[in-house]
């Protein structure tokens, strides 16, 4: 099946659906016609320019270019972890933070399933690697920021029961405990609801790529499946990783509570 390609006119129509969200926009007075716009415009500057960066790294297929993108790509995910909580710990805490659980989960997950399930030849295949490291950054990316908002926030609402349980003798793990675990279930909820939902209300766009890319519907399901349990995962590290870097941060050796590490609100 050959597949259909586009032409700049092809996305020029498609563009009047922007234009079309843009105009709504603008008769319902939401003020958000100037962000859709740049949206668009950011979408077509990245995207193409992605595009031809990836024909360059495919064509040369060098383990030291391949790993360039790819720390490229991981220490932009980190920088975005960081950004996101409204509440930022001192001395670069959330970069650190999220340096940490954006470069160990990706890692992991990324190598696991390169060396188990997929096994492509040589390992470091730029088209398997490259594309593996971009669908797990946007989980992991969401599961870690969700997680650090949630302990570096909760950890100033709740001081006086962290305190308390410290007070009383409990470990620091303790102290955190119910602050550790909803700010995991936080960061892990939106991977369950993409699985669950996965097939019955959406097909997902990997699927729906080599659907359309003329693989068999079958082949693209189990690559689907793959891929829905690789970010399940990566979610669950990503988001307890963050979630225990942030409690480590905000307590000392004597563990003690140190809420002077967070920046004023």
């Amino acid at each position: 099946m050959d597949v259909i390609k586009l032409q700049a006119s092809d996305l020029a129509i498609a563009s009047l659906l922007v234009l079309l969200s843009a105009g709504i926009s603008f008769a319902l007075r939401l003020n958000l016609q100037r962000q859709v716009l740049w949206a668009a415009v950011r979408t077509v500057v990245q995207l193409l320019l992605v595009g031809h960066i990836l024909r360059i790294v495919f064509a040369h297929a060098a383990p030291w270019l391949t790993a360039l993108v790819v720390a490229v790509m991981m220490a932009l995910a980190a920088r975005e972890v960081a950004a996101r909580p409204r509440a930022r710990l001192t001395g670069g805490g959330n970069g650190w933070v999220g340096a940490m659980a954006v470069a160990g989960t990706t890692v992991i997950t990324v190598l696991f399933i390169l060396n188990t399930a997929l096994r492509p030849e040589p390992w470091y295949d730029p088209r398997y690697t490259i594309a593996l490291i971009g669908i797990v950054l946007g989980s992991v990316l969401n599961a870690a920021s969700l997680a650090l908002d949630g302990v570096l926030s909760g950890a100033r609402r709740e001081k006086l029961a962290i305190e308390a349980r410290l007070a009383l003798g409990g470990t620091v793990h303790e102290a955190f405990s119910s602050l550790l675990r909803e700010s995991v279930r936080r960061g892990i909820v939106p991977s369950i609801n993409q699985m669950s939902a996965a097939g019955i209300i959406t097909l997902p766009g990997i699927m729906t790529g080599q659907i359309i890319a003329g693989m068999d519907p079958i082949e693209a399901a189990k690559y689907q499946i793959l891929l829905m349990f690789l970010l399940c995962g990566a979610s669950g590290m990503a988001a307890m990783a963050a979630a225990y870097g942030a409690m480590r941060r905000l307590t000392d050796e004597r563990g003690r509570l140190r809420l002077d590490r967070l920046q004023p609100a």
